[in-house]
C-alpha cells in the first residue's frame, strides 16, 4: 500500500479489499502501535502491535508494508492530535510557544524525538503542523528557504531539550542531581584538580554550585532559547532578504 494514500485515508478511503472483510481499521492499528510504542520506546516491533491486537503477526501486513511505514502513520497521527498553544504576539512569542508545544508532544511521546529522517512525512498532521509552526516565523525579514532553515533550527533545539530532559527525569529518579553533586564534588575537591585543569575547575564548580548538577536540562533550555531567539533577531537586514542558497553563490 502507498503510504501517501494511507497517510491521506481519511480525505481519500481506500480501495476495498476483496474476501473477507477486514478485522481492523488503519486507525485501530496506528492508534495500537503509539500505545505500544508509548510504552515500549522506539525499539517496538510489529509482534509487539499485533501482540496489543491480539492478533498474528501476519495480519499487520494487511494494513502496512513494513515497520517503517507505520511508523511514519504514527508520527503523522500524533502530529495532528498534539495540544497546540494559540498563536499570540509577536514572532519571539510564537517561536517560543513552538518549542513548548513541541516538549509537550515528546514528552507524550518520547520516541518520536529519536526518529532521524531527512525525508518529510507527507501526512496532513504533519502538514498540518509545519503550515502553523511556519507562522512563526514568517515575519523575520527571511527569504522563504531560510524561514524553513530557522524552523527547522528551532524545531531541532526542542527535539535535542526534549532528549536532554527525558534523560534527566529518568536520573532524578534514582537520585537527586544535588546528592550526586555533592558526594562527587566532594572526591574531585580531595583530588586537588584545581591547578591541573584551571577553568574546568571553577567555571564547572560555579555551574554545579548554581543547579546542583554537572548539568541542569531545564537551564540550558532557557538559555539555549534566549541565545537563538537573539540570534534570529541579530540578522543583519542588509542579508535577511536573501536565501542563503543565493548568498552563498554570490
Amino acid at each position: 500500500m502507498d503510504t501517501v494514500d494511507l497517510l491521506w485515508r481519511r480525505e481519500r478511503p481506500l480501495p476495498l479489499r476483496r474476501g473477507r472483510p477486514p478485522r481492523f481499521t488503519a486507525d485501530q492499528v496506528v492508534a495500537a502501535a503509539i500505545a505500544v510504542a508509548d510504552r515500549l520506546g522506539l525499539p517496538f516491533t510489529l509482534r509487539d502491535v499485533a501482540g496489543a491486537l491480539e492478533a498474528p503477526v501476519m495480519t499487520l501486513y494487511s494494513y502496512v508494508s513494513s515497520r517503517e511505514q507505520l511508523l511514519e502513520l504514527m508520527a503523522d497521527q500524533c502530529r495532528a492530535d498534539m495540544e497546540v498553544t494559540e498563536p499570540a504576539g509577536d514572532w519571539r512569542a510564537r517561536l517560543t510557544a513552538v518549542v513548548a508545544d513541541n516538549l509537550r508532544l515528546f514528552d507524550r511521546h518520547p520516541w518520536l524525538a529519536e526518529i532521524e529522517s531527512e525525508r518529510a512525512v507527507l501526512g496532513p498532521g504533519t502538514l498540518a503542523k509545519y503550515e502553523r509552526e511556519l507562522g512563526a516565523v514568517d515575519a523575520l525579514p527571511l527569504g522563504d528557504a531560510d524561514k524553513d532553515a530557522a524552523l527547522t533550527l528551532v524545531l531541532d533545539f526542542a527535539r535535542s531539550c526534549a532528549r536532554a530532559l527525558a534523560h534527566a527525569r529518568r536520573e532524578r529518579e534514582d537520585e537527586a542531581p544535588r546528592q550526586w553533586w555533592e558526594r562527587e564534588g566532594a572526591k574531585l575537591a580531595a583530588l586537588g584538580i584545581d591547578e591541573r585543569y584551571p577553568l574546568a575547575s571553577r567555571i564547572g564548580t560555579a555551574a554545579g554550585e548554581a543547579s546542583g548538577a554537572a548539568h541542569d536540562a531545564d537551564a540550558a533550555l532557557a538559555f539555549g532559547l534566549d541565545v537563538l531567539l537573539n540570534g534570529l533577531a541579530a540578522i543583519p537586514p542588509a542579508t535577511a532578504g536573501a536565501d542563503r542558497s543565493r548568498r552563498r553563490s554570490s
